[in-house]
């Protein structure tokens, strides 16, 4: 009881924070995003075994050319590309390799266009017409967290036959098609409540995420079974590290930016 109080707390500290920095304004949306990067990519560089002073100024770099700045749409757009190779790069090998191939040029890529472009696209999801949009990544957010704690609990009490067993033992299919079903539910409330974007829009982004956030996550306990831990961190009491709350996000947000821009551009 005292462990899940901890874990609810904590959580709600969590969610209190991201979503405050959010609304608050622009400035303290890259304010948070820069601080959990450079905790994120430390506790990353300790998973992979990598010490470079070098990657954090790379990722300081990359917010601010690319999302503070937004120096060149063509930059972007072949960042976008990589990231997405690098991304399909390591599903392939979630699906087919026992070990993730991490040699140490590898590393530096791998933790580049993963790692660091995934906080890139996630703080270019807001700016999706230029104009700052807090609504927008609160949303992404949500439909997330609904994903994530429905497949919990769902995975939990009605799980049975496992989804990746020789990675994640405790995701079930139950608790992936769960997860699935909260997400669009709560995407049609945040439709009703936004009435921004088309309700197909709202459905599709949450077909994307239920889809993506479950691969993101199992990424990153690929990563951890490498290294032999069982959470990246421990700065969040009951839930591990930060790495451990965003390897959904993280992985997700380049193809949800890139969802976003082609429904706009359609529509």
């Amino acid at each position: 009881m005292k462990e899940l109080f901890v874990r609810a707390l904590s959580g709600a500290i969590y969610v209190f924070i991201l979503l405050g920095s959010i609304f608050l304004s622009e400035l303290s949306f890259f304010i948070l995003f820069s601080i959990l990067g450079i905790i994120c990519l430390n506790e990353f560089l300790k998973l992979i075994h990598l010490k470079s002073i070098v990657l954090y100024g790379v990722l300081l770099l990359f917010i601010a050319l690319f999302s503070v700045v937004q120096f060149d749409l063509y930059a972007t757009k072949l960042l976008l590309i990589l990231t997405g190779f690098i991304n399909l790069f390591l599903l392939k090998d979630l699906l087919w390799v026992n070990m993730i191939p991490m040699y140490q040029k590898k590393k530096y890529a791998v933790t580049i266009l993963y790692l660091i472009c995934g906080f890139v696209f996630i703080t270019l999801i807001p700016f999706y017409n230029n104009v700052y949009s807090p609504h927008l990544i609160a949303s992404v957010f949500i439909l997330i967290w609904a994903n994530d704690i429905f497949a919990f609990l769902i995975g939990k009490y009605f799980g049975k036959r496992k989804l990746f067993e020789r990675i994640s033992p405790k995701k079930t299919i139950a608790g992936f098609v769960g997860g699935m079903i909260a997400c669009i539910v709560a995407s049609f409330f945040i439709f009703k409540y936004l009435a921004i974007f088309s309700p197909i829009f709202w459905i599709g982004l949450a077909l994307l995420i239920s889809f993506l956030g479950p691969v993101g996550d199992l990424i990153q306990s690929k990563f951890k079974r490498q290294a032999g831990v069982k959470d990246s961190g421990n700065l969040i009491p009951g839930h591990g590290g930060v790495y451990d709350r965003l390897d959904s996000i993280l992985y997700a947000a380049p193809f949800i930016y890139t969802y976003i821009i082609l429904t706009d551009y359609v529509s």
